[in-house]
């Protein structure tokens, strides 16, 4: 039962982070085709103001697709609007921590002011400094490194401690989410924004950006298949 929990907390997390793009898009007047939750073929959905709403096969991401005739419509939108669209997920992220910290503050201590209103930011830089200062480590320490078998499987036994464990685990993982699409890697947000800046600095850089972005889904690729062998390896092993 816990591992179910644990994949309905990714969900939620990964639905967050996609809502974020959705709403970011919708700000910045760019029109939305398709808002999934999965990769791949579409299961089902519903259609709601000219945006598909749906699950696709794959559980292992998601996307919001803008509404657009070309890819050279969307590059002809403003820099500023894109980067509001690429910063929407991982702002959407963190954002969500803070009530998520609060129910865990309300839990853990029993409901205060400063428990529900200020001790949240603070825990949720707590966790942000830990994050990053833990990046180096996935190339110095690459064994360290889990994908969904390994997060399922150890989130199964943190919210065994109850919604304590829970809470706290909801949100190590959304912001643990927001920061890792904000790595300078083009086929994440965050080298999607760079590579954004280069455009608007120098424009010939467009040339390159889809390469890059292929190479960097390829690298993201061999990361996931590298961490989730590992996984595999540590329970059977």
């Amino acid at each position: 039962m816990n591992y179910v929990v644990v994949c309905f907390i990714l969900g939620l997390i990964l639905l967050v982070h996609e809502a974020g793009h959705f709403i970011a898009a919708r700000l910045a007047g760019i029109p939305v085709e398709r808002f999934s939750i999965g990769l791949g073929p579409r299961l089902g959905g519903i259609k709601r103001r000219g945006t598909d709403f749906c699950i696709s096969l794959i559980p292992l991401g998601g996307y919001v697709l803008p509404h657009l005739e070309s890819e050279e419509d969307f590059f002809s939108i403003s820099p500023g609007k894109r980067v509001l669209f690429y910063l929407g997920g991982p702002a959407a992220n963190l954002v969500f921590v803070i009530p998520v910290l609060a129910f865990f503050n309300v839990f853990t201590g029993g409901p205060s002011l400063p428990g529900i209103i200020i001790h949240p930011f603070l825990q949720a830089a707590v966790y942000i400094e830990r994050i990053i200062s833990s990046i180096p480590m996935i190339f110095t320490e690459p064994q360290q490194l889990s994908g969904v078998v390994g997060i399922v499987s150890e989130g199964s036994r943190i919210i065994g401690s109850g919604w304590e464990g829970l809470l706290a685990l909801t949100a190590f993982l959304s912001i643990n989410l927001a920061i890792l699409n904000l790595l300078p890697v083009p086929a994440l947000d965050g080298g999607q924004i760079i590579m954004t800046v280069m455009e608007k600095l120098w424009p010939k850089s467009v040339k390159v950006r889809l390469p890059l972005s292929l190479l960097g889904w390829l690298l993201l690729i061999g990361v996931m298949v590298y961490a989730t062998s590992k996984d595999v390896y540590r329970l059977i092993g």
